[in-house]
This record gives C-alpha cells, structure tokens and sequence, in this order.
C-alpha cells in the first residue's frame, strides 16, 4: 500500500530526475557515475521525505544533497587513492575530437571549482546561493569561478586550433 507521502516523492523524483541527472553528469562528467550520484540523491530525499517535502525549494533541496554528495564522493575517491586502494587511473586518452567538448574541460578542474562552476553557471544559482550551498564565503564563489572560468577558456581556446584540421 502506497501512502500519500510516498505517491508525493514518486511524482517529484520522475518529474526532477532527469534535471538532477544533467547537473550529476556536468559534475563527474562520467554517465554511471552521474547515475549512481542521481539515485543516491534520491534515495537520500527518500528517506527524509517527510522533512524534505516541507521545503521551500524542493529542487534548492535535492541539488544541495546532490552536490553535496558529489563532494563528499570526491574526497573518498582522493583519500582512497592516496592510501592506494583505487588503482587503474585511465592516464590520458586519446582525445582529439572529444578536446572541444565542455565535460572533457570541466572534467581538469578540481571537484569543488568544478561544482561552484556548474551551480553558479549551468543551474544559474547566484552567488550568495551557491556561496550558502557550499558553505563558503561569496568571495570564494567568486575567486574559484573567476580561476575556473579562465582554466576552461583556456582548454578551450587550445582546442579551438583543431578546430577545421
């Protein structure tokens, strides 16, 4: 038996789920991943649902648990890679034809620029937002977007002399 809170999610979670799949996969850049942080995502709003529900903003909501788990999948990935548990780093691909793509640029930031970039420019959440999402200071939104900003069009502007070859 399905209860009306339980009916409540459903609908939200099938409306939402590919919006927070988009912004899991501009996140990680790598499609699995973007749906293991999507449905850990929702089985996180899930099992809070009641609380959740009663948001203001129910899609602020999911977005700061979906970053927030990004994040702190992240820092597992790092710790675990330097106390040696994760092995087979792929190196470098061949990427020529994939260089002028966004997730290939987006994928060389660090994971926290990386998120500050995708909310404050791909979700269009301002400053003060994303600033309160992350935990951070506004200035440090706009520092890490400024730097990140010129990483890409740096990586991007290099990719720019494939372009016709």
């Amino acid at each position: 038996m399905r209860t009306h809170e339980h009916m409540g999610f459903e609908e939200y979670a099938a409306a939402r789920q590919r919006h927070l799949y988009r912004t899991a996969h501009l996140l990680c850049g790598d499609a699995h991943r973007a749906q293991d942080l999507t449905q850990t995502t929702l089985a996180k709003l899930f099992q809070h649902w009641r609380r959740v529900s009663r948001a203001d903003n129910l899609d602020a909501y999911a977005r700061t648990v979906l970053t927030r788990t990004y994040l702190s999948e992240q820092r597992r990935r790092v710790l675990a890679r330097r106390a040696g548990l994760l092995r087979g780093d792929p190196g470098p691909r061949d990427d020529s034809d994939l260089r002028l793509t966004l997730l290939d640029a987006l994928a060389e930031l660090p994971p926290r620029a990386r998120a500050m970039v995708v909310l404050r420019y791909w979700e269009d959440l301002s400053v003060e937002t994303v600033a309160e999402l992350l935990r951070c200071s506004t200035g440090t939104v706009k520092s890490q977007c400024s730097r990140a900003l010129v990483r890409l069009r740096d990586r991007l502007g290099a990719a720019e002399l494939y372009v016709g070859d």
